[in-house]
C-alpha cells in the first residue's frame, strides 16, 4: 500500500512538475506548436493503452468491454480534445506559463455557474465566497502580465495577449461543460468500483484515460495542416548532437571499414549533417578531443525532439498519477495534492526559471503575480474544505 502510495505522489509531482518544465521550453522556442505538442501526448497515452483495451479477435481488433458504453464518452472526448487544444494553443498569445498555470486553476467560478444553470445545484455562502476569492485571483494574475515591455507595440501586444486570456476562458468553460457531462454519465451508469474485476479489461481511471485520448485521435484531421506545418518548423530548428561510445569490440571491426585518417590529422566526419553517422571527436566541458583509437555513434536531430518526447512521457506519467490519485484518496485530498503540485510548478517557472529561454525573461508583475496566485491557492483550499463540510452534513442527515 505504501508503495503504490509512494509510486502515485511521484507520478503526480515528478510527472507533472516535469510536464510543465518541458512544455515551458518548448513553447519559449516554438509558440505556434501546441497542436503538434496535443496530438503527441495523445498519442503515446493512446499506445501506451491499447493492449489493455483491445484484443485481436478473428475478424480483426475489437475493443474490449467496457465499464460504460462507448456513446457516453463520445460528448466527453469532443469538449476533452477541445480543451486540451486550447490550452496548448494559447502559448501563441504571450501567455507565459506562470499565469497559465494560475489561469487554469480558475475554473471554479464557470463550474458553480454552469452548474447553478443546467444542472440546479446549490451552493453555500462559504463556496461562493472561495470562488469569489479564486475569481479575484485570476483578475490579478491576468493583469500581471497584461503590459507590454515596451510601448512601441502596446495595443497590438495587448490585444494578442487577450485573445490568449480569451482562448484560455473558452478552454475553462468547455472543461465546465466536461465535468457535467462527466457527472451525468457517473449519475446514469453509477460509479463503477475502481477495483480490478475480471469482467473488464481495466480498471476505471485507465478505462477513462484510454478512451478520452484514443477516440480524440481522428478529430486531429481538423488541424492537419497545423500539424505539418508546426512538424515542419521543428524540424528545420537547430540542431543537438547526441554521442554514443562504441564498444572496443565492435569498433575494432568497424574502424578498418571507415578508412580512418592519420592520428594528427583532422577527426573523422566532424561535420557531419547525416542523421547518424560515426566520429571519434569526444567532447568535453571546455574542447573537443580527437581519439584515433575511439569510435562513437553520432545522432544528430532538431533540438526540440528530445523536449518533445520528454513532455510527452512527462504526460502520460501526470495523467496515470492523476487518475491513479483519485481512486486512492477523497477529493478533497486530491484537490489539496493538486494544489500543491501545481505551486510548486508556479515555483520552478517563476522563481528557479526551469524551461525558460533565460535570453527571453517573461514580462510579469512579481508582486501581482503571487497575490492572484495565493487567493487562487486559498480559495480552492476554502472551496474544498466547504464542499467537503457540506458532504459530510447530507451523509449525516441521511
Amino acid at each position: 500500500m505504501l508503495t503504490e502510495w509512494l509510486t502515485t505522489i511521484s507520478f503526480v509531482f515528478g510527472g507533472c512538475c516535469s510536464n510543465a518544465v518541458t512544455l515551458e521550453q518548448l513553447t519559449s522556442q516554438f509558440p505556434r506548436a501546441g497542436s503538434l505538442i496535443t496530438f503527441c501526448q495523445f498519442a503515446i497515452i493512446s499506445i501506451q493503452g491499447i493492449r489493455r483495451h483491445v484484443t485481436w479477435s478473428s475478424y480483426g481488433p475489437r475493443l474490449k468491454p467496457r465499464r460504460i458504453p462507448l456513446m457516453p464518452y463520445l460528448i466527453q472526448v469532443v469538449l476533452f480534445y477541445l480543451v486540451s487544444l486550447l490550452n496548448n494553443a494559447a502559448f501563441a498569445y504571450r501567455i507565459p506559463m506562470a499565469v497559465h498555470i494560475i489561469f487554469r486553476s480558475g475554473g471554479l467560478v464557470i463550474s458553480m455557474i454552469l452548474g447553478w444553470i443546467f444542472a440546479e445545484k446549490t451552493y453555500t455562502t462559504a463556496q461562493v465566497l472561495s470562488v469569489f476569492i479564486v475569481t479575484l485571483g485570476v483578475i490579478f494574475t491576468t493583469l500581471s502580465a497584461s503590459e507590454p515591455s515596451s510601448n512601441a507595440m502596446i495595443g497590438s501586444s495587448t490585444q494578442v495577449y487577450l485573445t490568449g486570456i480569451g482562448i484560455l476562458t473558452l478552454a475553462l468553460v468547455f472543461s465546465g461543460f466536461l465535468g457535467l457531462v462527466q457527472d451525468y454519465t457517473y449519475t446514469k451508469y453509477g460509479r463503477p468500483p475502481n477495483s480490478s474485476d475480471k469482467s473488464f479489461a481495466a480498471p476505471t481511471w485507465q478505462e477513462s484515460m484510454f478512451y478520452l485520448h484514443f477516440l480524440a485521435l481522428p478529430m486531429f484531421v481538423t488541424v492537419r495542416k497545423d500539424l505539418m506545418s508546426q512538424f515542419y518548423a521543428l524540424s528545420r530548428g537547430p540542431l543537438a548532437s547526441y554521442t554514443i561510445a562504441v564498444p572496443p569490440s565492435i569498433s575494432a571491426t568497424i574502424l578498418p571499414s571507415l578508412s580512418l585518417p592519420p592520428p594528427s590529422a583532422t577527426p573523422l566526419y566532424p561535420k557531419s549533417s547525416s542523421f547518424l553517422s560515426f566520429t571519434n571527436v569526444g567532447t568535453s566541458s571546455t574542447s573537443s578531443l580527437v581519439d584515433p583509437d575511439a569510435l562513437l555513434l553520432r545522432l544528430q536531430l532538431p533540438a526540440a525532439c528530445f523536449p518533445l518526447l520528454l513532455n510527452t512521457v512527462t504526460q502520460l506519467l501526470c495523467a496515470v498519477g492523476v487518475h491513479r490519485l483519485t481512486t486512492q484518496v477523497s477529493s478533497l485530498t486530491v484537490t489539496l495534492i493538486l494544489v500543491v503540485r501545481k505551486a510548486v510548478s508556479l515555483i520552478l517557472s517563476i522563481i528557479v526559471g526551469w524551461g525558460r529561454k533565460a535570453n527571453n525573461p517573461e514580462n510579469v508583475n512579481m508582486n501581482m503575480m503571487w497575490s492572484g496566485a495565493a487567493l487562487v491557492l486559498l480559495g480552492t483550499i476554502g472551496y474544498s474544505l466547504a464542499t467537503n463540510a457540506t458532504t459530510s452534513t447530507k451523509k449525516k442527515s441521511e
